[in-house]
């Protein structure tokens, strides 16, 4: 079986980097990707964080869209409970239209941020979750054609293809996934706790639908991967401390790696942290392509969505060249 591979992208800002300079490099990696035979380039929202650049993720997408050519750049997602459906329908409508059969719509129900930015996003924010099912059944209606003669229409959006995709980090998008015969997407590069369920649910309860016949997994994976090992774990680096600023609420750009030391191994055996990075995969083709082989057998996914937050673009690029070498020559 075949495994899709593709690229979930923060646009994470690093330490003495710009915000012009960030997008620059969100676009020069879409760009690598889109010639390594990624099969899509998607973009999280997230807000209140200075190390991640991708807050107004539909402005991003079309940068990265107008970039590129052939690969399919989407959300990884738009958090629902933040937008208006009829807005949302109008801002994919407009990017469908503009890069046809090339833009996704990922939704997710949390807010991507913390309670105090969520509500200054929007004050029913919490109701608006609750409201995810409603919420989501609204932006299909505003893409059918059968909503025109509606008294309120998201007119750009009616006959447009904009394929949706349900994202979980839990197991109740799972179910809902399920229900509707939607495409689900689980955020495993951080959220591990509840893969093997999740999946269970979406698969055993899964119900054909117009868009889709069968289920389709795609399951998010953290991936570094170097020349040698220790390359690979130097660049880690960053991204342990990324975590480590998550839990400390000393949220930072994304600082340069340094060497592996006895602390980072010290850092990587707490509890709630080796739960988070649990399949983060990092080393050199040899050493991360026998780990991504097995998970793959495990999950039967029918694509892995692969995280590379790291500092230098030169190494992200590097890294998912490497990654996309591993998924050919699996999947040959």
């Amino acid at each position: 079986m075949k495994t899709l591979y593709s690229i979930l992208d923060l646009a994470l800002v690093s330490k003495g980097q710009t915000l012009q300079e960030t997008y620059n490099n969100t676009l020069q990696l879409a760009q690598h990707a889109e010639k390594q035979k990624y099969t899509r380039y998607w973009l999280a929202e997230h807000h209140n964080s200075s190390n991640i650049g991708s807050s107004a993720t539909s402005v991003l997408i079309g940068y990265v869209a107008q970039g590129t050519q052939t690969i399919r750049v989407g959300s990884g997602g738009v958090m629902l409970p933040n937008h208006s459906p009829l807005i949302v329908a109008e801002q994919f409508g407009t990017l469908g239209s503009l890069y046809p059969n090339r833009i996704d719509l990922g939704l997710g129900r949390a807010p991507g941020t913390d309670r105090e930015t969520a509500e200054a996003i929007r004050s029913d924010f919490m109701q608006a979750t609750h409201s995810f099912p409603n919420e989501l059944k609204k932006i299909e209606t505003y893409f059918s054609t059968d909503n025109a003669s509606s008294n309120v229409r998201a007119t750009v959006a009616e006959g447009v293809n904009v394929p949706m995709y349900i994202l979980g980090s839990s197991t109740d998008s799972a179910h809902l996934a399920a229900k509707k015969g939607l495409p689900y997407a689980f955020a495993s590069h951080f959220a591990t706790t509840h893969l093997w369920n999740a999946l269970d649910i979406y698969r055993n309860e899964f119900k054909p639908s117009s868009v889709l016949q069968q289920p389709y997994v795609i399951v998010g994976i953290n991936v570094i991967i170097a020349d040698t090992d220790e390359e690979a774990e130097r660049l880690y680096t960053s991204l342990i401390r990324m975590i480590m600023g998550l839990f400390t609420g000393k949220r930072d750009f994304v600082q340069p790696p340094t060497a592996m030391t006895d602390d980072y191994r010290e850092i990587l055996k707490n509890p709630q942290i080796h739960q988070m990075l649990k399949y983060s995969f990092v080393g050199s083709k040899a050493t991360v392509k026998a780990q991504v082989k097995e998970f793959k057998k495990q999950t039967q996914a029918d694509e892995l969505i692969a995280v590379t937050n790291i500092y230098d673009v030169k190494d992200r690029i590097k890294s998912y060249q490497l990654f996309s070498e591993i998924m050919e020559e699996l999947n040959a």
